[in-house]
């Protein structure tokens, strides 16, 4: 379904809106090395701030795997001003909340406060930057807290069940193996050293990008940025990940016991180039064009008209480095794995054989486009946005260009990336099921 004009030109005028231009973007960084990206919106008198630490589970190593984890869960745990449940109940005291998320290449804090509380949330930061307190006792409640949300995770997420076993087959070479939560066994044998260092090495102000945006001047920001943040000393930078994961040379299988799994949980991952990759927008387009909106290709076919599924996804993750295309799907009820695989593996083809049409691409297009532009809407979606952009497309002001880069993509384009990458020597397959389905 192509996009009346009138809803083409609402998407036209929202995008300019929300898309000032980079231009609204102020930036400077401090002595220490701690980059500042300032976005001043006065419409509300409410800020944030997005600390986006370059550490998550691919800076890990067998035997501290789930550290970069951990650490969103001891930045909680009090510092040297701030002691224990003060980070929470100070800022709750200055009209704030805060969040928290870890990925495969980031650790990111959001802090969502009144303008006014500005300076509040700058020295809680600072506190816990500069003196987290890593306590033993702390340690050690916080590290049955993680190994109790790892076994629940497991148990309570199918797709997470069979991720991790997909990538741990998919990687031989590179940290995107492990899980973000990190190995069971590591967990439980994590050391007070390996802490420390981690803490010290890794959330150094050099590895650190600071997003602020909302009713906030720049100089107001960089006054606060220099008084708080510039006194706390860089550090060696970290060492860089330098394990390239050889070419897959044919297809791996894998097939996962779940005695609670109702019916097969099917999930094909190709491997595909980091998010920097100038192949990444056609990517992104293909997610869309298979399994966006309630009539992509993938849905269509297996849910609505073969009957095959009773969900199906596709997913891009941003990453730093080459990382997987997934398609995942669960069977509905009475249909086995080798039915419900063969139906995703022909739409995979018939894209690859057949390419696509100008105007499915558009509609695709049209709904990646206003994605977008939703979340850019609000002062919170517009810092994680710029965050984003930064480190994992190498320059926040690619922001501003994503319906030119998107405009780019022909359907050529997308049929030469599905040619590339989704081909059956490059993918990994997985299968999650009771004892009976795998039988």
């Amino acid at each position: 379904m192509r996009k009346s004009l009138g809803c083409l030109l609402g998407l036209s005028l929202a995008a300019t809106q929300v898309q000032a231009g980079p231009e609204e973007v102020n930036r400077f960084t401090l002595d220490n090395g701690m980059e500042v990206l300032v976005v001043e919106d006065h419409s509300i008198p409410n800020a944030n701030m997005y600390l986006f630490w370059k550490v998550g589970s691919r800076n890990e190593r067998p035997g501290i795997t789930g550290l970069s984890h951990f650490f969103e869960h001891m930045m909680f745990n009090g510092a040297k001003k701030y002691g224990p449940g003060q980070f929470d109940k100070v800022m709750e005291a200055a009209g704030g909340a805060n969040n928290a998320y870890t990925s495969e290449d980031v650790t990111v804090y959001t802090d969502w406060f009144p303008a006014q509380s500005l300076e509040t949330i700058f020295d809680l930061e600072a506190d816990r930057i500069a003196h987290l307190a890593i306590d033993p006792k702390r340690v050690a409640s916080e590290r049955e807290v993680v190994a109790s949300e790892r076994t629940t995770g497991l148990e309570n997420s199918n797709w997470r069940t069979l991720s991790e076993e997909v990538k741990g087959v998919a990687f031989r070479a590179h940290p995107y193996s492990w899980s973000v939560i990190g190995h069971e066994s590591d967990i439980k044998a994590w050391r007070q050293e390996d802490l420390e260092s981690y803490h010290r090495t890794y959330y150094a102000p050099n590895n650190a990008l600071v997003v602020v945006a909302g009713d906030v001047t720049t100089a107001k920001v960089k006054e606060l940025a220099k008084r708080y943040f510039a006194p706390i000393p860089a550090q060696a930078p970290p060492l860089p990940v330098v394990t390239v994961e050889p070419q897959q040379k044919g297809e791996r299988r894998l097939y996962v016991h779940k005695a609670s799994v109702t019916s097969p949980n099917l999930m094909v991952a190709y491997h595909v180039p980091a998010t920097k990759d100038a192949d990444t927008p056609a990517l992104q387009l293909l997610v869309s064009i298979l399994a966006g909106g309630k009539s992509g290709r993938l849905k269509k076919a297996l849910i609505d008209e073969q009957k095959l599924a009773t969900d199906v996804e596709a997913y891009l993750p941003d990453t730093f480095d080459p990382n997987l295309f997934y398609l995942y799907a669960v069977a509905t009820p009475g249909t086995d794995q080798q039915a419900l695989e063969k139906g995703l593996l022909a739409e995979v083809a018939r894209i690859r054989d057949q390419g696509v049409s100008v105007q499915e691409l558009d509609k695709a297009r049209n709904l990646m486009l206003m994605q977008s532009y939703g979340e850019l809407e609000t002062i919170n979606g517009k810092a994680n946005a710029l965050g984003t952009y930064a480190l994992y497309y190498g320059d926040y002001r690619k922001l501003y260009t994503l319906g030119q880069d998107f405009d780019k993509v022909s359907p050529a384009d997308i049929q030469r990336v599905a040619k590339a990458y989704l081909t059956k020597a490059n993918r990994t397959v997985g299968v999650l099921g009771s004892k009976e389905d795998l039988e």
